[in-house]
C-alpha cells in the first residue's frame, strides 16, 4: 500500500505537487491521470525517494521508501526504460540488480522469460528497440517479486501484441493482491487496464474515484435519444432545464464516443443533458413525442479526462489556420 498526506514538492516558487493525500490499495490496477506537466513523475518520484518532499510525507507499507531494507523486494518500479547501463547485457544487468538487493540469480533467467526476452538476454542493451528496453525495464521491476509495482508509460515503444501483454500482466499481478500503479498517456488502454483512477492537475488532486466512477462524474448525466420529432422533443427537454445537442455531430456538442453507430443515426439522434432517462421519456410521453430509442449514453474515459482536466491544462496548441502562401523572392543567383 502507498499513502501520501499532504505531499507537496515546490522548485523554487512553482509548485510541482501540491498537498496531494491519496492511498493506493492493494488487488487493485490504480491508473495515474495528469495532462502533461501535471506532476506525475514527480510524484512518483517522491514515492521511490528519488525527490525529498517540502512538505508532507509519502509511505510504502507504512515506511518512507529510503527506509526500506531490502527496497526492490518490496517496490519495483519503471520510470526510464532507457537507464540500463547500455554496454550490459540485458542478463548483466538485471544479475547486477539482483546482487546488490539480494536476490538469487535464478530469479534473472525467470524474469526474463516472463517478459520474452530470453532470447536476447547475451545482447547489451543499447541494441536494444524501445520495446525491448521497456520489456527489460518491466524485468527489473519484477525481479524481487515485489508487492508494490510501479510503472511510468509502460507501454511506450510497445507492439499491439505487447501492449496486450502488459496489460494482462498487470492485471494478473493485482489479481494476486499487488499494488499496481500505472501512469499513462494512453486514455483508451487505461479504460482497459485500471480498476482505479487518480487524476491530478497543476500539482493538486481532481479525482479518486473507480473508472465507472470517474466517467460518470466528468460527463454528467447523459441520455441518447432517437425520434422522428427531434424539434418538439427538443423544444420540451429544453422547458424544464434539460440541454439537447445533436448526437450525430460531434462538432455540435455531441460526444460520438457515447455509442458506436452514432455516425449513422442521422438527424433524429439526440443527446440530452441534465435528466435521468426516465424523465426524458415521461415528459415524451406527456407531448405525444414517438421515441424509436431511449438509453443513457455511454462515454469513454477520454471524454471524461478532457472535461475535468480543461482547467488544469499547461501547455494548449492552437487550432492550425489556413496555410499562407510562400512568397518567392525571384530566382535565386548563382554568380560568385
Amino acid at each position: 500500500m502507498i499513502e501520501a498526506r499532504g505531499l507537496t514538492k515546490r522548485y523554487g516558487s512553482a509548485s510541482a505537487v501540491n498537498d496531494l493525500s491519496f492511498t493506493i490499495k492493494p488487488g487493485l490496477v490504480t491508473g495515474f491521470l495528469g495532462p502533461n506537466g501535471a506532476g506525475k513523475t514527480t510524484t512518483m518520484r517522491l514515492i521511490l525517494g528519488l525527490d525529498n518532499p517540502t512538505a508532507g510525507s509519502v509511505t510504502v507499507n507504512g515506511s518512507p521508501h529510503r527506509q526500506l531494507p531490502w527496497p526492490m523486494r518490496e517496490v519495483g518500479a519503471l520510470l526510464d526504460a532507457r537507464a540500463a547501463h547500455g554496454g550490459r547485457s540485458a542478463h548483466n544487468h538485471l544479475l547486477c540488480l539482483a546482487q546488490t538487493n539480494g536476490i538469487p540469480a535464478r530469479r534473472v533467467d525467470e524474469v526474463l522469460g516472463i517478459v520474452g526476452l530470453a532470447d536476447v538476454a547475451g545482447k547489451r542493451s543499447r541494441t536494444f528497440s524501445l520495446g525491448m528496453s521497456q520489456r527489460l525495464g518491466i524485468a527489473a521491476a519484477l525481479l524481487g517479486d515485489p508487492a508494490i509495482l510501479m510503472f511510468d508509460e509502460p507501454v511506450n515503444g510497445l507492439d499491439p501484441e505487447g501492449i496486450a501483454w502488459i496489460r494482462g500482466l498487470m492485471r494478473s499481478l493485482a489479481a494476486e493482491g499487488r499494488t499496481v500503479f500505472v501512469s499513462s498517456h494512453l486514455m483508451s488502454e487505461m479504460e482497459n487496464t485500471a480498476d482505479h483512477l487518480l487524476v491530478i492537475g497543476r500539482g493538486r488532486l481532481i479525482a479518486d474515484d473507480t473508472m465507472a466512477g470517474f466517467i460518470a462524474r466528468g460527463t454528467g448525466q447523459a441520455v441518447l435519444v432517437r425520434t422522428p420529432q427531434p424539434d418538439a422533443l427538443a423544444r420540451a427537454v429544453t422547458a424544464v432545464g434539460g440541454t439537447v445537442t445533436s448526437a450525430a455531430d460531434p462538432a455540435a456538442g455531441g460526444t460520438d464516443e457515447a455509442e458506436p453507430d452514432r455516425s449513422a443515426a442521422g438527424p433524429d439522434a439526440l443527446e440530452v443533458r441534465g435528466l435521468p432517462a426516465e424523465r426524458v421519456g415521461d415528459i415524451a410521453f406527456a407531448a405525444g413525442i414517438l421515441l424509436h430509442h431511449l438509453a443513457p449514453a455511454r462515454a469513454s474515459l477520454e471524454q471524461a479526462f478532457m472535461e475535468l482536466t480543461a482547467d488544469s491544462v499547461e501547455y494548449h496548441a492552437s487550432e492550425p489556420g489556413p496555410r499562407q502562401p510562400v512568397l518567392s523572392a525571384g530566382p535565386i543567383s548563382r554568380e560568385a
